[in-house]
C-alpha cells in the first residue's frame, strides 16, 4: 500500500515540474526574441551613414547629369550661333573689296552728264553696271547707308564735319560724302556725312 502511495507522488510530481518547465522556458524565449528584433544601435547607425551616403552619391550624379546636358546644349547652341554667322558673313572680306569699286561707278556718274552727246552713252552705260552691280551684291544681305536728311547715328555714320544750318534741326546728316555699307546688320563702312549742329547763334543785340 505504501509502495502504491510513492508512485502516486512520483507521477504527480513528474506532471507538476512539465506543467512549470514551460513556463519557465516562455520568458527565456520571448527575450531571445527581442534580442533579434532589436538591432545593435551600432549597426543602424552604420546602416544610416551608408544611406546618406548613397543618397549624396545619387544627388551628385545627377547633378552631374544635369551640368553635363546644360553644357551640350550650350555648346549645340554655340556652334549653331557659330554657323549662320559663318553664313551670314562669309562674303564680308569680298563685298568689301567690291566697295572701291562701287565708289568708282558712282563717281564716274557723278562726272558725267546724259545731256551730252558724246558722254551720254557712257554715262548710261556706267549707271547701269552700278545698278546691276548694286542688284547682284542685295541679293546675298548687302545694303546701302544713305543718310542724308536721317538723324545722325554714330553706329553708322562717320561725322566728317559740323555745319551750322537753319533748314534742319541739330544732329541732323546734311549731306553724304561717301555711302556707307552693312552686310546683314552688320556695319562694313560707316557713311562719311556732313552734320548740322543747328541754326546759328543770333548775335545781334
Amino acid at each position: 500500500m505504501s509502495s502504491k502511495h510513492n508512485q502516486v507522488d512520483t507521477e504527480q510530481s513528474a506532471e507538476l515540474e512539465q506543467e512549470q518547465q514551460p513556463e519557465q522556458a516562455q520568458p527565456a524565449a520571448e527575450a531571445e526574441q527581442q534580442e533579434t528584433v532589436q538591432p545593435d544601435a551600432a549597426y543602424v547607425a552604420e546602416l544610416e551613414q551608408k544611406l546618406a551616403a548613397a543618397e549624396s552619391s545619387v544627388k551628385e550624379e545627377r547633378d552631374n547629369a544635369l551640368r553635363a546636358v546644360a553644357e551640350m546644349e550650350n555648346i549645340r547652341r554655340r556652334a549653331a550661333q557659330d554657323v549662320e554667322k559663318a553664313q551670314k558673313f562669309a562674303l564680308e572680306k569680298f563685298v568689301g573689296e567690291l566697295l572701291p569699286v562701287i565708289d568708282s561707278l558712282e563717281r564716274a556718274i557723278e562726272h558725267t552728264s546724259d545731256e551730252s552727246d558724246a558722254f551720254k552713252a557712257v554715262h548710261e552705260g556706267v549707271e547701269l553696271t552700278l545698278k546691276s552691280l548694286l542688284s547682284a551684291v542685295e541679293k546675298f544681305g548687302v545694303a546701302q547707308i544713305d543718310p542724308k536728311g536721317e538723324p545722325f547715328d554714330p553706329n553708322r555714320h562717320q561725322a566728317m564735319s559740323m555745319v551750322e544750318s537753319n533748314e534742319v534741326a541739330a544732329n541732323a546728316v546734311l549731306a553724304v560724302m561717301m555711302k556707307g555699307y552693312e552686310l546683314n546688320g552688320r556695319v562694313l563702312r560707316p557713311a562719311m556725312v556732313m552734320v548740322s549742329k543747328g541754326p546759328a547763334a543770333d548775335t545781334q543785340a
